[in-house]
């Protein structure tokens, strides 16, 4: 096997690393400050846009998206990249214009919207002009389960109605977002995963109420524009903001999920590298009990077992990329699960020893690490709790040995 990255990832790899010394990391009290000081909660502050304009100058934008709409980079060219936005994931991402949820609406237009859908949505959404929002999960029924989603949506005339309630829609608090993608059931009688549909709503629709922004561990996530609870009563949108089919919305639902499940977990191994580099960096300047804590044997287990940690976790990215490159999203459905499963809790855990090195300043605003830990903790469940990832792992694995003369397939 040949681990080494090609010219093309090589030579974006060193212009982001660049970008990040340069210009991100420098931007991180500043981002803070703004942040502190905006009249409006989850708004954009000036910065993010000056590191918008400087990105889309170096040739550093939509780096996320294949094919003609993006950057024409692979899964596997774009993980090392993703992984080093992950360093910053509350600025860096959105930098590039490869923040949530923005990245999963723009594949999804590009995969399954109209011609007039993209035009509409897709091509501001690439240019940074608007941010979206994707509303699925119900706060009254049990969403891990996507087939329970209850929200309506009815077809009447040439209009669609839409009735239900929405939260922790990522998204929706930032004022700039003009777009909902929203999942309901067009027909309650039709087989399980062919009874929903996604619908465009725009937010300025009537009917559409933002009830309350949500936090996640007490962060507001304003860099993912923020998560809201939403109320859609009686909103009419015309039949043609319907994306794809009527019950084709669960199809669709995974379709766009597989390569945010990947997404975040490329990200979240940058967060791990820079909590073991904290890590270190902090107990090698500390001393207690008459000797650095570099030199306390569980401190030292704590590093070398983040360390492997980290590695197996980038090898299984890297191969689930790969996988998605060579045989298919729907082929590489297994390691997309796996590392769902694997790749939030190794990164969880190593956080968390980088938290407990620091003392009383990991869990203070003085590191990033607690907003790190938060973050690594909000992915386990989201996109899917790990338990229904390893149910579905296990059914799939089962699934090979049902025959009692099935032969153990070969490594």
């Amino acid at each position: 096997m040949d681990f080494r990255y090609d010219d093309t990832t090589e030579r974006l790899r060193e212009r982001l690393h660049e970008f990040m010394t340069e210009c991100v990391h420098p931007a991180e009290p500043i981002f803070e400050a703004q942040t502190r000081t905006a009249d409006e909660p989850w708004t954009a502050p000036p910065v993010v846009a000056e590191l918008q304009a400087e990105a889309r100058r170096r040739g550093l934008w939509n780096l996320f998206l294949p094919g003609e709409h993006g950057a024409g980079l692979t899964n596997l060219q774009y993980a090392p990249l993703a992984e080093i936005t992950g360093h910053c994931p509350w600025l860096a991402p959105v930098a590039l214009n490869c923040a949530a949820p923005d990245t999963g609406n723009m594949e999804l237009l590009a995969q399954f919207g109209s011609a007039q859908q993209r035009e509409r949505w897709l091509t501001p959404l690439l240019d940074a002009r608007i941010r979206s929002a994707f509303a699925m999960t119900e706060p009254a029924v049990a969403s891990s389960d996507a087939t329970n989603i209850a929200t309506r949506i009815e077809r009447d005339g040439d209009a669609y109605v839409v009735n239900g309630r929405k939260w922790f829609v990522t998204g929706a608090m930032d004022p700039r977002c003009a777009i909902f993608i929203v999942m309901g059931r067009t027909d309650p009688s039709a087989l399980r995963h062919q009874q929903h549909s996604q619908i465009l709503v725009p937010r300025d629709t009537p009917g559409v109420t933002v009830r309350r922004g949500m936090t996640a561990f007490g962060y507001d996530d304003g860099d993912h524009g923020g998560h809201a609870e939403i109320d859609f009563v009686d909103v009419r949108v015309p039949v043609t903001n319907l994306i794809g089919t009527e019950g084709s919305g669960f199809a669709i639902s995974q379709a766009r999920l597989g390569p945010g499940r990947v997404h975040h977990c490329m990200r979240l191994l940058g967060m791990a590298e820079r909590a073991v580099e904290l890590m270190c960096r902090r107990v090698s300047q500390r001393h207690a009990f008459g000797a650095p804590l570099s030199e306390q044997g569980v401190v030292r287990d704590w590093i070398a077992q983040a360390r492997v940690r980290l590695e197996q976790a980038r090898l299984l990215v890297l191969k689930t990329a790969w996988l998605m490159d060579t045989v298919g999203n729907r082929a590489a459905h297994t390691e997309i699960q796996a590392i769902k499963i694997a790749v939030p809790e190794a990164v969880e855990w190593i956080i968390d020893r980088a938290v407990q090195a620091h003392g009383a300043a990991g869990v203070s605003q003085d590191t990033p690490l607690a907003r790190l830990w938060a973050r690594a903790r909000a992915v386990r469940i989201a996109d899917g709790p790990d338990e229904v990832h390893r149910q579905s792992l296990a059914r799939r694995e089962l699934r090979r040995y049902r025959d009692a003369d099935a032969v153990p397939a070969r490594v």
